[in-house]
C-alpha cells in the first residue's frame, strides 16, 4: 500500500515536473489522472515535501531557482494567470501595462497585474501580488501563444516610436529563442510595425 501511494505521488510530480519549471497549476490540472480528493491530498504532500509551492488559495507551482541569486524566483505570474484561465474557462488578454512589466521593459516593479478576461471581474493575491482579471471585449485573443499576447500587448502599449534598440534587446532577453519560430508564425496576422518590431525582436543577437 506505501509503495502504491509513493508510485502515484512520484507520477503526480513527474507530471508537474514534466511542463518545465514555473509551471503554475490547480487541482483541475490533475482532474483527468487523479480523482479530486487524490489531487488535494497529493499536492499537500508535495508542498509539504518542497517539490511543489502554493502561490494562491488552490493554486501551486513548480518553483523556479535562480543559481546566480541563489534563491527561489517569485511565481511567473503569466503561467499563473494561464493557470486561472483553465481553472475557469476563459479566455483571456494581458494588459498593455502589464505586459510591459512582464518583459521587463518597465522599471516600475508592480504590486499588481491586469489581465483583461471573458469571465467576471476578479482579484488574487499571489504571494504579495495581486492579480487582477477584468472583463472585457478581447480583441488579441487568437494567439496560440501567451507569448505572441505579452509581446503584441507590450508593443502596442509602447507605442510606434518608443520602440528603440535598447527596448527591443530587453525583450529579447525574457525570450526563449526556441519559441522565436512559433511567436514569429503567431503573430502574422498583427499590424504591420507591431510584426515588424517583433521580427526585430526575434532576429537575435547574431541576426
Amino acid at each position: 500500500m506505501l509503495m502504491h501511494v509513493k508510485n502515484i505521488s512520484e507520477s503526480c510530480f513527474y507530471f508537474i515536473a514534466g511542463h518545465g519549471k514555473g509551471w503554475a497549476f490547480s487541482p483541475s490540472d490533475l482532474a483527468g489522472r487523479f480523482s479530486r480528493q487524490q489531487a488535494d491530498n497529493l499536492l499537500s504532500d508535495l508542498t509539504w515535501q518542497g517539490k511543489i509551492r502554493r502561490v494562491a488559495r488552490g493554486m501551486y507551482d513548480y518553483p523556479r531557482y535562480s543559481e546566480l541569486l541563489q534563491m527561489t524566483l517569485a511565481p511567473d505570474i503569466a503561467e499563473v494567470a494561464a493557470a486561472y484561465a483553465r481553472k475557469f474557462g476563459w479566455r483571456i488578454e494581458v494588459s498593455g501595462e502589464s505586459a510591459l512589466n512582464l518583459l521587463g521593459v518597465s522599471t516600475q516593479v508592480p504590486a499588481r497585474y491586469v489581465y483583461l478576461s471573458d469571465g467576471p471581474n476578479k482579484r488574487y493575491e499571489v504571494m504579495g501580488a495581486e492579480l487582477e482579471f477584468k472583463k472585457s471585449a478581447l480583441k488579441n485573443i487568437g494567439f496560440k501563444y501567451h507569448e505572441s499576447s505579452l509581446l503584441v500587448q507590450a508593443l502596442k502599449a509602447l507605442g510606434k516610436d518608443h520602440v528603440t534598440p535598447a527596448v527591443v534587446d530587453k525583450i529579447r532577453q525574457q525570450l526563449d529563442p526556441k519559441r522565436y519560430e512559433k511567436i514569429l508564425k503567431d503573430t502574422q496576422g498583427t499590424t504591420s510595425w507591431i510584426y515588424e518590431a517583433i521580427k526585430e525582436i526575434c532576429r537575435g543577437e547574431n541576426g
